[in-house]
């Protein structure tokens, strides 16, 4: 971080017809936000000096976040209620932030620092009880692993080290809703809802995957406990 600058980690939601943004989009959004409440923001060096900003986990396009996260560097020091409340101002319903606090030089950055995700997958269907889809889940959890196709190519889960806690499921508006924890790495991350998806499939269980939510990222400390970004 280069003197005079302000390192500031929102917390914000993705929500509503917004989840539907592809990443990408979703960073242009948040970067007119950020234009558009005045803030004075740093840019990088360079051929092409553009705001220098640092995002979180990519959500799967469809996949709503209640508490997502960004760094933006600011190039002058503003009260932390006052800045949360311009980019209110100035951010869309569905992209809303929550909170905003700085954060430190020395505190590495978002997508290497996180490394916990707990997920919300809504399930329906004539076969969507939470009994059912807990039987089906854990007996496709007992498998050991879940194969996906990407770019032509097989990706083999190890379930033991992708879930690092159980799943629990209950019954929710006529069907079920999951809730599961999954380790990120380096090398992606399982997405729950092929998980879910695929043990149902295996129960053969007249029942689907409606929409599913990240509900928190976490901090995986040295001692073990997962903390919030913020």
């Amino acid at each position: 971080m280069a003197s005079g600058e302000f390192r500031l980690r929102v917390r914000y939601a993705k929500a509503g017809r917004l989840r539907w943004l592809s990443h990408l989009e979703m960073i242009h959004a948040l970067e007119r936000s950020v234009r558009r409440a005045g803030l004075g923001y740093a840019v990088t060096q360079g051929f092409s000096p553009h705001m220098k900003v640092a995002f979180g986990p990519a959500l799967p396009v469809g996949t709503a976040g209640d508490n997502e996260y960004y760094d933006v560097w600011l190039t002058r020091y503003t009260e932390g209620s006052e800045v949360l409340a311009s980019l209110r101002a100035s951010t869309p319903g569905d992209l809303a932030p929550i909170d905003v606090r700085f954060v430190a030089d020395g505190e590495p950055s978002l997508g290497a620092a996180i490394t916990i995700a707990v997920y919300r997958v809504a399930v329906t269907g004539r076969e969507s009880s939470a009994s059912q889809v807990r039987m089906a889940l854990e007996s496709f959890v007992r498998s050991g692993s879940l194969t996906v196709q990407r770019k032509g190519k097989d990706k083999v889960f190890d379930l033991t080290r992708s879930l690092p806690k159980e799943a629990c499921v209950g019954d929710k508006d006529g069907g079920s809703e999951v809730e599961i924890t999954v380790r990120m790495g380096p090398d992606g991350s399982l997405r729950p809802e092929l998980l879910v998806s695929q043990a149902l499939s295996h129960a053969s269980l007249d029942a689907a995957v409606a929409h599913t939510t990240r509900t928190e990222t976490f901090i995986e400390t040295s001692e073990g406990s997962w903390a919030r970004p913020v």
